[in-house]
């Protein structure tokens, strides 16, 4: 009788490892992120731990044995999910580990804006001193955080510090800690020309796509910081870049882009009012270790059990 089969597409140190190999003592275990390590085991895979593109050909093709994807990743935009859903599929993402990291650069970037940090670290690379007319603070403004989860939930937080007013909008319109007003999506047009700073934490779904363009960046202050470190195709960019080159607002802070890597020829890069960094908000030292003992573990103890993961399970009509 063949072992049943879980594959994991990470390079794992053996500490983790051995967490998953003492719960699966008789199952064989595939793990590294090289594809020639993963992807003869596919076919038989009962469980794979993070979804790879060059992963769809081969499952769309083949008679699989899959029963469940964990993502390593929150974004499940890039896996086929009506496949998914019609193969019944359980699908689970990786969110919530990282509200610590993305919440953190999300303060990078508005405290780099407020207090000139981008403008000076150019003038140190051309050695030149000059005050650059810095005259702002993160005190006491409005923030508004479209889309209030684990990483809103943890900037909110952290704005309550800066003793900012924060904005939250959510499907549910659910009241949230450390929100002083929350809004439903339909609310969206409300709250854009109050926030100082407008920081998009959403997942990419057929609703959000295009979300953002010349309407919502006119409704904006012209002293306003866009902040995106959802998807870059929620935002219309060249509609930004029209808004930024105008001054419509004031600067934006990116981390995702409609085309990623940012293509060398976009007028972003040379961008005084813009901070780009390269997908990389969600970056830790401690992700591999959050995505398999806060979420892959607990699920794959109720798989185990014969239930449905219970931690970030997909709602496929909902695509988050």
């Amino acid at each position: 009788m063949m072992k049943r089969k879980l594959v994991i597409t990470q390079n794992l140190n053996e500490h983790l490892l051995h967490k998953v190999i003492d719960i699966l003592p008789d199952w064989t275990i595939i793990t590294g992120s090289d594809s020639s390590i993963w992807e003869p085991h596919l076919k038989d895979a009962e469980i794979i731990a993070g979804w790879k593109k060059q992963m769809e050909e081969i499952i769309l093709k083949e008679d699989i044995n899959l029963k469940w994807l964990q993502t390593w990743s929150a974004g499940v935009n890039k896996v086929p999910l009506d496949y998914f859903h019609v193969k019944k599929i359980h699908l689970t993402s990786a969110n919530g580990v990282h509200g610590y990291p993305i919440s953190e650069t999300i303060f990078a970037y508005m405290l780099s804006f407020t207090r000139k940090l981008h403008t000076y670290v150019r003038q140190q690379t051309q050695q030149t001193w000059h005050h650059a007319n810095m005259n702002q603070e993160l005190h006491e403004k409005t923030v508004g955080i479209i889309g209030v989860g684990h990483i809103g939930r943890e900037t909110a937080k952290i704005a309550k510090a800066f003793r900012m007013k924060v904005l939250g909008i959510r499907n549910s319109g659910e009241q949230e800690e450390f929100v002083d007003e929350m809004y439903t999506s339909s609310d969206l047009h409300k709250i854009l020309p109050q926030c100082d700073f407008v920081i998009v934490t959403l997942p990419l779904t057929p609703e959000t796509k295009g979300l953002f363009g010349k309407e919502e960046f006119e409704l904006m202050k012209s002293s306003s910081i866009f902040i995106n470190i959802g998807r870059g195709a929620i935002v219309k960019e060249t509609e930004l870049i029209e808004a930024l080159e105008s001054k419509q607002i004031a600067g934006a802070g990116l981390d995702v882009f409609e085309i990623e890597p940012l293509p060398k020829e976009s007028p972003l890069w040379k961008m005084e009012n813009v901070i780009i960094t390269p997908h990389t908000s969600g970056s830790t030292e401690y992700y591999n270790q959050r995505v398999l003992e806060n979420i892959f573990i607990p699920n794959l103890q109720d798989y185990l059990n014969g239930k449905q993961p219970s931690v970030n399970l997909l709602n496929f009509d909902k695509g988050y």
